[in-house]
């Protein structure tokens, strides 16, 4: 099945505009730049999920809580509250595993105390978290906020899921996608280095371990990367 086809089966399934989910898609499945598929994905829940006035992303990193991207400044506010006090939709996705959601902040709530922040100090009155991993052995969840009582619903519910599944498939991959590029450029940096090594050893008739050395003496003298100098030695010889 296409990646099209497939949006299509999603959108439908889920009653997500496909458009959107396509848009959203050409960006996360193109970029391994973490930053920019976390400002998308906020910026496209409120168009794919159902009552979304706002949306963030936070993630658990060494211990500590960050939120890497926010729909706009309410979003954010609540994630900062969420912090202060060590309760919330988001903290418990997190810490859970499940979804957490609670449709109308004014019938009471599973956490008191940021339910009084949140009522009292922005127009949010509605609350739901959704885990996301992101293919770094960090934990997140995506946290959707509605202005309206009762906005989050059950499809909303159904509809948030579907795109925090979508949007640790596309960060795992992501993230596939980087380590994958740092592994060819590595190899290929070795493969630069014992290239001169080799070169240096038949030029200076010396053994391996001093020609790796003057390489290293090299890059430390010049303040120059190891591949750098590698690469020279080698361009400078097949100049010769």
């Amino acid at each position: 099945m296409s990646m099209d086809n497939a949006l299509d089966r999603v959108a439908v399934d889920a009653d997500l505009p496909a458009e959107v989910f396509r848009s959203l898609a050409d960006i996360v499945y193109v970029s391994d730049d973490f930053a920019s598929v976390y400002e998308a994905i906020v910026r496209a829940a409120p168009d794919l999920v159902e009552g979304c006035d706002h949306a963030s992303l936070m993630i658990k990193r060494d211990g500590r809580y960050v939120t890497v991207a926010s729909s706009d400044e309410t979003a954010a506010v609540i994630d900062a509250f969420e912090r202060e006090l060590g309760e919330g939709p988001c903290l418990d996705a997190i810490h859970d595993e499940s979804v957490f959601h609670d449709a109308d902040l004014r019938d009471g709530s599973p956490w008191p105390r940021l339910n009084e922040r949140v009522v009292n100090e922005t127009p949010v009155r509605g609350m739901a978290g959704f885990r996301i991993r992101t293919g770094d052995d960090n934990d997140g969840a995506l946290n959707l906020f509605s202005d309206s009582p009762g906005g989050l619903t059950g499809r909303s519910v159904d509809q948030g899921i579907v795109l925090s599944s979508f949007i640790t498939v596309a960060l795992v991959a992501a993230q596939e996608r980087r380590a994958a590029r740092t592994l060819r450029t590595g190899l290929q940096s070795n493969r630069e280095i014992g290239k001169a090594v080799g070169l240096l050893m038949a030029f200076h008739k010396v053994s391996d371990e001093e020609a790796f050395a003057m390489l290293r003496s090299t890059s430390q003298d010049l303040n120059v990367k190891l591949v750098e100098v590698a690469r020279q030695v080698v361009e400078n010889h097949n100049e010769a």
